[in-house]
């Protein structure tokens, strides 16, 4: 399997909420995208990503059901992020989107809540896996509004549920059963406002997995990079 990421702190934004998660040795990968005060979203976002990538490798020893283990870890992850939130007054408020997948042998195991996103790239096809959590795609998804009205809505950055702002956690999980050749790219809301998903696919249906997220970076900064940029993809061998 390869891999690869980038994360930019965008043309607008004084200083980068997003998080990043790529360990390779548990098969974890994913983003993670902050909101609250001052430095509050990063701090969300890294403490998610942070709890995950410490505490999963103790939950898949402990249980031989791969896909309760992450849910464990992520639900172990909100409340600490939660707490965080209630205990600080600079951190009152913040919470995070977090998308992240856990690869088991040919299977993709995918926990989400939030706005960022998983795509399956696949024979020159892409299809989003996750369900954003926000506003505008529950109008959309009720046909209160089309595509194009979805894209440039005011409310577009409005999230229905996101990681720590309650101490129980509603997320949505995905199996993806993998094949060779197949591409999966996470990627924050920064790169899916500004590039519309046969876009995306254009460019890294194929060729070096850096080169594409490079060039994706690029198209989503000469668009404006309204807000911070994360991406990881990787490919099955």
């Amino acid at each position: 399997m390869k891999w690869s990421q980038i994360t930019d702190v965008g043309r607008v934004r004084s200083s980068n909420e997003d998080s990043v998660c790529v360990c390779p040795e548990i098969g974890l990968y994913g983003v993670a995208d902050g909101m609250g005060g001052h430095k509050a979203g990063e701090i969300a976002s890294s403490t998610a990503l942070k709890y995950l990538e410490d505490n999963l490798p103790i939950y898949l020893k402990e249980s031989p059901d791969k896909a309760e283990a992450l849910l464990r870890s992520f639900e172990e992850a909100n409340l600490r992020v939660f707490r965080m939130s209630t205990e600080f007054a600079d951190f009152r408020g913040m919470g995070t989107t977090v998308t992240v997948g856990l690869l088991v042998d040919d299977e993709l195991l995918i926990a989400h809540i939030g706005d960022s996103r998983a795509y399956l790239i696949r024979q020159n096809q892409i299809a989003q896996i996750t369900d954003d959590h926000s506003l505008v795609a529950e109008m959309l998804r009720g046909g209160g509004i089309t595509e194009e009205q979805a894209q440039h809505h005011p409310q577009r950055n409005v999230l229905t549920r996101a990681m720590g702002t309650a101490p129980t956690v509603n997320l949505d999980s995905y199996r993806v059963k993998l094949q060779q050749g197949d591409r999966i790219l996470f990627c924050t809301d920064g790169l899916s406002n500004h590039l519309n998903p046969e876009e995306i696919k254009d460019v890294i249906a194929r060729g070096n997995l850096e080169q594409g997220l490079y060039t994706l970076l690029n198209m989503a900064l000469d668009r404006g990079g309204l807000d911070n940029i994360t991406m990881v993809l990787i490919e099955m061998d």
